[in-house]
């Protein structure tokens, strides 16, 4: 494993998103499968865990907790609020101090851990984020030492931008993958000035950059990939970053063709590890081979100039105009 520095903490540029740890969005994953995973992932020398209060309403943190007291070197856990619908301040009036703190603390109770190294604002709406008083209410949180550091996951770069005029903001973490490759000309280099770490979320595109999908491929009835492909449940930019599936997958065909060999889900990584902007990429995994996959890129070479500036041509030429949802 490679490390790259947040505030002044080596983590891992790899590492482990833990949506499907939830059981919730991805289909099943039972306990011994998801400690297994989380056992992987540090065995390869990953240190960084991303999960969120709504993954499985607290089931993906609780394993978590569990994990944290077997294994043998520190791990950094960040976690998210505020997509929670529970009263009495549901989606979108959750964004009270009283009512963050209440998520920060049931964080701390299902992660069973006295301080948050990371707690970040999930995908709230813009307004909430121009108005900025969720930036005072975690810095109050910060100061109350609950957290250690704040930041905030976005679905634009618009959004990004207003989050960068935040002091104190620790990271960002946002989509960025070959299916989403503008964010860095709008973002990176204000990140990069502000000292901002960039945690990129959806790299394999919901696995279409696995390379491993046909258009018969079906989804079970619990995953997002079925029940949110067009945008149904939530913002269509997080499922498949928003290219619809069929087309997503002649298009992974293209881009498998300008990569150096059929290793794809590691080159797709690699592409993202390979701007320095970028301070960690947290692919999930739903089977420890995944896992496995995943952290090789690491050790992958940087992928030549002539190569990202194909990707790059294709990308403009073909896929950006696809792009459905927020972004």
């Amino acid at each position: 494993m490679n490390y790259r520095d947040f505030k002044g903490t080596a983590i891992a540029e790899v590492g482990l998103g833990t949506w499907q740890l939830g059981s919730a969005d991805w289909g099943n994953v039972n306990e011994y499968e998801a400690i297994n995973i989380l056992k992987a992932y540090t065995d390869a020398g990953g240190n960084f865990l991303d999960t969120a209060d709504v993954y499985g309403m607290g089931v993906s943190e609780t394993v978590i907790g569990k994990f944290l007291k077997i294994v043998d070197h520190k791990v950094y856990v960040a976690t998210k609020l505020g997509r929670r619908d529970d009263a009495p301040n549901g989606w979108p009036q959750n964004f009270t101090y009283d009512a963050m703190k209440r998520q920060v603390e049931d964080s701390l109770r299902h992660l069973d851990i006295p301080r948050l190294f990371l707690e970040q604002l999930h995908c709230i709406p813009t307004e909430e984020m121009r108005a900025g008083k969720v930036f005072d209410h975690l810095r109050q949180l910060q100061e109350q030492g609950l957290i250690t550091h704040f930041g905030a996951s976005v679905e634009t770069s618009e959004e990004a931008l207003i989050c960068l005029e935040q002091e104190g903001l620790a990271s960002l973490q946002i989509i960025f993958n070959l299916f989403r490759q503008h964010v860095a000309d709008e973002v990176f280099a204000k990140a990069a000035e502000k000292g901002v770490a960039i945690i990129v979320r959806v790299p394999l595109a919901s696995g279409l950059l696995s390379g491993k999908f046909t258009t018969q491929t079906k989804f079970a009835q619990n995953d997002h990939r079925h029940y949110n492909a067009n945008g149904e449940a939530f913002n269509a930019g997080e499922t498949f970053s928003g290219i619809e599936f069929n087309e997503g997958v002649n298009l992974s065909n293209k881009i498998k063709e300008l990569l150096p060999d059929d290793r794809m889900p590691q080159w797709a990584i690699r592409w993202i590890l390979d701007h320095p902007e970028v301070t960690t990429v947290i692919p999930g995994a739903s089977k420890v081979t995944q896992v496995n996959s995943n952290v090789e890129a690491v050790n992958f070479p940087h992928l030549l100039a002539g190569t990202h500036q194909q990707l790059r041509s294709l990308y403009d030429a073909e896929i950006v105009d696809k792009i459905r949802g927020h972004f």
